[in-house]
């Protein structure tokens, strides 16, 4: 019996000293970073509107079914398509997406060079050698040849978007972060300067280097680790350049707050919107594809851009599932839909998007 509770006790206080130190978990903020927010009530931040999973009995039952279930196209068969990123090239000097596989993207905009939610690791987990790895075997890139880069804006702090081995390794080459109010705790844990680090709360906006970036709205939750459920907040962005303006869902939950968006900041010549890991039981915080088009409609985009798929498993659906159902809407509501393979530039006032079905 003696043993038993030795083992126990040491099964749990193994458990603690992981969540408590383990630097991939990050750093819950301080009580007074937060308590400021309009967003942040009882003890949490919260969304405009109700937003929660359905966690019925039969739900569950139905998602422990689906993930035994085996489906051979929830990952592709073969290695994925990439394109080279010349990593030397100097910015152009006219507005142009490289997209990296699942949110992650390259903007660059009026000479600037930004990075949105770049998850550059194996796995979206917090022990790399654990979880669904990525699709394409390599990055189109290495990491240490990437040039200089003038910010980096997350969208919030989950795993597949904010990843400590990418911050490690990026940590010597961008000059800024900008992130929803809380996210910074992780970035400061891992030793990224506070004074390179401004945090912003929905409908805040800031004049940088020529750019308008503002922090505005999404319908999704955070966390990292077992005590930190909402500890920070969670945002789209809106980049206004002189040029053009982009818009980025971030993750999300389709809501009133993309029209919002729309008639605060629209139009944008680009939208990259979530559009992958969803599932009608968790709608309310990852929009169905049909979703996404609308939503680029409400905030009154030109051409749009589905971000959040050709990467990882993180739900049920066949991989390719998102991009067929986001173009079919698309066309059928004439919208443009842009398809670069990963790694691939396209100007974002080009006289053609990349429209190639190359997942077929």
């Amino acid at each position: 019996m003696l043993i038993t509770l030795i083992f126990i006790f040491i099964i749990f206080l193994t458990g603690f000293l992981v969540v408590r130190y383990y630097p991939a978990f990050g750093k819950k903020p301080a009580q007074e970073r937060v308590n400021s927010s309009p967003q942040y009530s009882e003890g949490s931040f919260q969304n405009s509107m109700p937003t929660s999973m359905d966690s019925s009995f039969s739900s569950s039952v139905s998602m422990v079914r689906d993930l035994v279930k085996r489906n051979a196209n929830r990952k592709p068969a073969d290695d994925m398509p990439r394109v080279a990123f010349p990593t030397l090239d100097h910015p152009y000097p006219v507005t142009n997406v490289t997209w990296f596989g699942h949110s992650a993207s390259m903007i660059e905009i009026d000479g600037k060079r930004l990075l949105l939610d770049p998850m550059f690791g194996k796995a979206p987990s917090p022990f790399p050698w654990i979880g669904g790895k990525r699709y394409s075997k390599e990055l189109p890139f290495q990491i240490d040849e990437l040039p200089s880069i003038d910010a980096v804006i997350f969208s919030h702090d989950h795993y597949d978007h904010l990843d400590y081995g990418t911050i490690r390794k990026l940590q010597n080459k961008v000059k800024q972060f900008f992130v929803p109010i809380g996210v910074g705790s992780h970035l400061e844990r891992w030793g990224i300067n506070p004074e390179c680090i401004r945090e912003l709360d929905w409908w805040d906006k800031v004049e940088w280097n020529g750019l308008t970036l503002a922090c505005t709205p999404a319908r999704h939750f955070s966390g990292r680790s077992l005590n930190d459920r909402n500890a920070s907040l969670w945002c789209s962005w809106c980049i206004i350049g002189i040029s053009s303006k982009i818009f980025f869902s971030g993750d999300s939950g389709y809501g009133p707050h993309f029209k919002e968006i729309g008639e605060q900041y629209g139009p944008f010549d680009l939208t990259l919107m979530e559009c992958g890991q969803y599932d009608p039981r968790w709608a309310p915080i990852h929009m169905l594809p049909e979703e996404t088009v609308q939503a680029h409609i409400d905030v009154k985009g030109k051409s749009l851009m589905p971000v959040h798929w050709g990467a990882f498993t993180l739900s049920f659906h066949e991989w390719t599932d998102p991009i067929n159902r986001v173009t079919k809407r698309g066309k059928e509501l004439n919208v443009t839909v842009a398809t670069p393979k990963i790694g691939e530039t396209f100007l974002v006032k080009g006289d053609s998007l990349p429209s190639s079905r190359w997942w077929e």
